[in-house]
């Protein structure tokens, strides 16, 4: 691939500084490709294209104007999705099949804020009722202007489909950084821009690091917004003074997230769940469900048929078919998952797993790893690994559940699995988390909100609450007497 990766108001160019970095296939550690790194120039001008983008036309269009652009941009995408799939494949590691979803959700994102994006023309200046009839009052809605976003590596295309499409529907222009990490999809999104004819500067793609390019991105004084999903630890201090400076701002950390099973599910059923709910993307999602509780009296059970399942989970670089589990990211984020399950083994915690498949010597793999009864002050149980790692734990009574679901960082997500359907609400609403699962494991679908509380986020992204924190608010309010009534 060409170094010419920086699309900044509707062209493409090199980095002023002329550094770049490469993308690795992580199932073959192979370079697939060289990328320009954006630098402190390159973001302020991104920036400044979307400003001026900003100014003369995109706050000005209308809704259905907006869509119209959204649609084609799913049509260009949807043209190409084998081919994006293949990509993300290539510079995730994740299977082809899995990739194949995220494209697709990628598609009905852009479409589906198309639709939202025509709504908001009917929105505006729509009245409200006022107790004195004295007034009258109307409420206005605008773009908040200017969004930084800065995306993970775990899903590179969803990602940037759930940043960029609100946005774009609520009138915003976008500066969008990708990981350095899985660069090459969210370039695409770049390229697609340009083929529908996005006004020059209404989104602008730079490739680069998020440590360097993403911190200078959140401290620039032209960003109105700021949205930073996947945050490392490091970058929370960072994030925390830029927000200072920046009005409006979203964060999505992760966290620990917990399933709950009580001994009324039928366990087959749960064993598959587990095993998406914790595998799925090799276990590298904020929302992966890697603790499990379950109640003692189908423990036995349940580790006897989660042991064969691990077992039979194939592993393999993500073109193969048939295969379920991929590559980690990098050699940096494979050694710190490693280094967790060898602490949880010398611990005499470790069932089964957690080692690199020896007929698979080359790329960052690792088998399902299954902890029992871990300790729930240990790193294991209260930290967030991002890797192919299930810890599970035992308990009697609901109470006793829900108390060992708080150990740690509180979760994105959480699942609870139960034929009691009273029971499952209960615990459901008594889970420290935004997003609970009842009967199921992760899934996320556009009208629906994905939102973390702290510390696993603030604010949050997807349905009509997602565009509507790319917008702000305006009430205008008129008095209809002569004269101002005496005080």
């Amino acid at each position: 691939m060409s170094e010419a990766t920086l699309y900044i108001d509707g062209r493409w160019g090199t980095p002023k500084q002329g550094h770049q970095f490469s993308s690795i296939d992580p199932a073959t550690e192979v370079c697939i490709a060289h990328l320009a790194a954006a630098g402190e120039e390159d973001v302020d001008q991104a920036v400044t294209a979307a400003r001026r983008a900003f100014d003369r036309e995109w706050r000005h269009t209308r809704g259905q104007e907006r869509a119209l652009y959204l649609e084609a941009l799913a049509n260009n995408l949807e043209q190409r999705n084998d081919d994006l799939a293949a990509l993300e494949v290539c510079d995730n590691g994740k299977p082809l099949a899995r990739a194949a979803w995220d494209v697709a959700e990628a598609i009905g994102c852009f479409r589906y804020y198309a639709e939202l994006a025509r709504e908001l023309d009917g929105r505006q200046d729509q009245l409200r009722d006022m107790e004195d009839a004295s007034f009258s009052c109307r409420v206005r809605h605008g773009p908040v202007g200017v969004v930084g976003q800065v995306i993970p590596w775990s899903y590179p295309l969803l990602m940037a489909a759930w940043t960029v499409a609100p946005a774009l529907a609520a009138g915003a222009t976008c500066v969008l950084l990708s990981s350095e990490l899985t660069p090459l999809s969210a370039l695409e999104l770049g390229l697609a821009a340009s083929r529908v004819e996005l006004p020059p500067g209404v989104l602008n793609v730079l490739s680069g690091y998020r440590a360097q390019a993403g911190r200078i991105l959140a401290r620039h004084s032209g960003v109105d917004r700021l949205a930073f999903d996947g945050v490392l630890p490091n970058e929370v201090r960072s994030l925390s003074a830029a927000a200072a400076d920046i009005r409006n701002i979203s964060l999505e950390l992760g966290g620990k997230s917990t399933l709950i099973l009580f001994d009324d599910v039928d366990i087959e059923v749960a064993v598959e769940w587990i095993v998406s709910g914790c595998l799925w993307n090799q276990g590298q999602v904020g929302s992966a469900l890697s603790r499990v509780l379950v109640q003692e009296r189908i423990a036995p059970r349940l580790l006897e048929r989660l042991v064969q399942a691990a077992q039979e989970v194939k592993l393999g670089p993500g073109m193969v078919e048939g295969v379920q589990l991929g590559p980690l990211i990098n050699s940096w984020h494979h050694r710190q998952v490693m280094m967790a399950i060898e602490q949880g083994r010398q611990d005499g915690r470790l069932l089964i797993g957690g080692r690199r498949p020896r007929y698979l010597p080359t790329g960052y793999f690792i088998e399902p790893a299954l902890f029992y009864e871990p300790d729930i002050r240990s790193p294991l149980w209260r930290g967030e690994i991002l890797g192919p790692v299930l810890c599970l734990k035992c308990f009697r009574t609901e109470a006793e559940a829900l108390a060992l679901a708080s150990h740690g960082r509180p979760g994105l997500a959480a699942a609870v699995m139960s034929a009691d359907t009273a029971r499952a609400d209960r615990v459901a609403n008594g889970l420290r988390a935004d997003i609970v699962w009842l009967n199921g494991s992760p899934a996320s679908v556009p009208p629906t909100p994905w939102s973390g509380r702290q510390p696993s986020g603030i604010a949050g992204e997807l349905g009509r609450w997602g565009l509507e924190s790319y917008l702000d608010f305006k009430q205008v309010t008129r008095y209809h007497r002569d004269e101002p009534e005496d005080v």
